[in-house]
């Protein structure tokens, strides 16, 4: 990441930052790029609040499968979240077809953006709800029925009670949001792309695919990596830490004093909810089962871009454990020894992939090899390197706590017994890191395999994986191919990241 970044200011001296202020259409990308962010995460957030509040309170037939879907939403790949979106709202989508049966002169564009906000809606406000739910779950269940013993019901139990907890991770769930949402590609290069939707990271994307203007691609992406920096920092400014608080952690739904009403105002929440997330997806299987299923399935082109996704999404999931793992053992030993700020600081290199978006890293990295290389024929590599990279966050995330506390608890006993190496590795460490271990897998694997936002910039004719190839089949309209493109990413997706929970979750 050093050296790519450093290639990018090696080239950013050929234009003056000036430019960024001077040049209209530069001005107008990067307030674009705030303008629907903002929206995107306001529209996100603030209906996340009622519908976790609503599933804190409520016990039904089908929670733990809706919750399930939720978390699908983060490792859901970009483009079949497009395609069932499209399915549902494009012009020959579901809803059109239904008005026009029904003779209303309406017709619904998704493009531009109001499609752009529908999808950020779609992929985030079930995060946002996740993340939420999760903070009312902490609530202590003494608090709970104090509340009821003091006759504190509706709204101002909401407000003495649950909004202090959501008031908490309110600023950062606001922070995670608008920074996925103000660098978001996939979605703006299907259902944007034009000169009044066009966002930093696009513009970059065109100034080096189409326009071959290093310069320009270069300074953008310090610009972006520059406002991602301040967005950052911004969020860490208003978070604060989470309260511990004593008491039992039940996370049952709590039935004291409920109402008809209480009922009705949470169903109307989670029904919508409801309606928002399952269609596009329930759309994305049944579009898919076409005639053109045959078709796509005899198609070497189609198991071409398989192989390769697989192939980058496998050795990138790889690299991302195996480089998580070492830095992770350093920084542990520090923290073991009271170096708190080294390792911290090792801790947060790894995870600046947040701030710095795949196309900057592919934007680096291809004008490095430019200079020693033919950098399209280095393609696969980069592309796993990126991947990597961006996968390296949530190993981060997923294995740092864990490997700590095996650290603290069992460093005497294996120095008293002399286990070391791979004794201990063996014996001590995969037993209690296989959980952990095989999120982290499953996650890297599934984010490489939906990603598009390197192949897009080195992909080819020769070398597609299948979210370029879904990707080029929506750009020809052919629709029907697109549909089963996107049924075999999303099966691919859910299968692959359920049979590494069944199988090395469960696996006793």
């Amino acid at each position: 990441m050093v050296f790519a970044i450093s290639a990018l200011l090696g080239h950013a001296d050929e234009l003056s930052p000036q430019t960024l202020w001077h040049d209209p259409y530069l001005r107008h990308v990067t307030g674009f790029s705030f303008y629907q962010a903002f929206l995107s995460t306001l529209l996100s957030v603030v209906p996340a609040i009622p519908v976790a509040y609503a599933l804190s309170r409520r016990q039904f037939i089908g929670r733990a499968l809706l919750l399930r879907l939720f978390a699908m939403t983060l490792v859901l790949p970009v483009l079949v979240a497009v395609f069932g979106l499209l399915s549902i709202y494009g012009k020959s989508g579901l809803l059109n077809q239904w008005f026009a049966a029904a003779g209303w002169d309406i017709t619904l564009n998704i493009y531009g953006l109001s499609g752009i906000l529908l999808a950020h809606i779609f992929l985030n406000l079930p995060l946002a709800v996740r993340l939420l739910l999760q903070s009312l779950e902490g609530i202590p269940h003494e608090q709970h029925q104090l509340a009821a013993h003091l006759g504190v019901t509706g709204w101002n139990k909401f407000r003495l009670v649950a909004w202090p907890r959501l008031q908490q991770q309110l600023p950062h769930v606001i922070g995670l949001i608008f920074m996925l949402c103000f660098t978001s590609f996939a979605v703006i290069m299907s259902l944007g792309g034009g000169p009044k939707a066009t966002t930093i990271e696009l513009a970059i994307y065109q100034a080096l695919r189409y326009d071959f203007d290093l310069a320009s691609g270069a300074l953008l992406a310090l610009w972006q990596m520059l406002l991602c920096c301040s967005l950052v920092l911004a969020s860490q400014r208003f978070a604060k830490p989470l309260a511990t608080l004593s008491g039992t952690i039940n996370q049952a739904p709590h039935h004291y004093q409920d109402t008809w009403q209480s009922k009705l105002w949470d169903g109307l929440w989670i029904g919508g909810v409801i309606l928002l997330v399952a269609p596009p997806l329930l759309s994305v299987i049944t579009a898919g089962l076409n005639q053109q299923l045959i078709v796509q399935l005899s198609s070497a082109k189609l198991w071409q871009a398989i192989s390769h996704s697989l192939q980058i999404a496998a050795m990138s999931c790889v690299i991302a454990v195996v480089s998580g793992i070492a830095i992770l053992l350093t920084s542990r030993q520090w923290r073991l020894q009271r170096k708190k700020w080294a390792a911290d600081g090792i801790e947060l290199i790894g995870a600046m992939i947040l701030v710095t978006p795949g196309l900057v890293l592919s934007t680096g990295l291809f004008l490095l090899l430019r200079q020693y290389t033919d950098a399209f024929a280095m393609a696969f590599w980069v592309v796993v390197t990126v991947n990597a990279l961006m996968a390296l966050p949530y190993v981060i995330k997923t294995l740092s706590q864990p490997m700590l506390h095996i650290a603290q608890q069992f460093n005497p006993l294996c120095a008293s017994l002399g286990m070391a190496g791979l004794s201990r590795l063996r014996l001590l460490e995969w037993r209690a890191l296989r959980k952990p271990l095989s999120q982290a897998l499953a996650i890297g694997f599934v984010l490489s395999l939906g990603d598009l936002s390197a192949i897009a910039l080195f992909g080819s004719q020769n070398f597609q994986t299948l979210p370029l190839y879904l990707f080029e089949l929506l750009g020809s309209y052919q629709m029907d191919a697109a549909a089963v493109a996107a049924l075999i990413l999303l099966l691919l997706s859910l299968g692959l990241f359920t049979l590494v929970e069944t199988v090395l979750l469960r696996k006793k």
